[in-house]
């Protein structure tokens, strides 16, 4: 019976759709400290460098994501 009862975990979707939600409010607050509006720039030689550091912590917190997608929830 407790069996029954009982959740399993599963890799969370849920968690993943999170994370990245995280990570694109952050960058889109970013780039505008930084003075820019995102998705505007292409990453070429005119970008200041504070956007393309942006850009840059917004790839690892999105890679950061995919671990975050295979971690067990309930």
């Amino acid at each position: 019976m407790l069996l029954l009862l009982t959740r399993t975990a599963r890799p969370g979707p849920l968690a993943y759709g999170i994370c990245q939600t995280g990570c694109n409010t952050v960058w889109v607050a970013c780039v505008a400290a930084a003075g820019g509006v995102a998705g505007v720039s292409t990453g070429g030689a005119g970008v200041p460098a504070s956007i393309l550091a942006c850009n840059s912590a917004q790839g690892v917190c999105m890679a950061a994501c995919v671990a975050a997608g295979l971690l067990p929830t309930l």
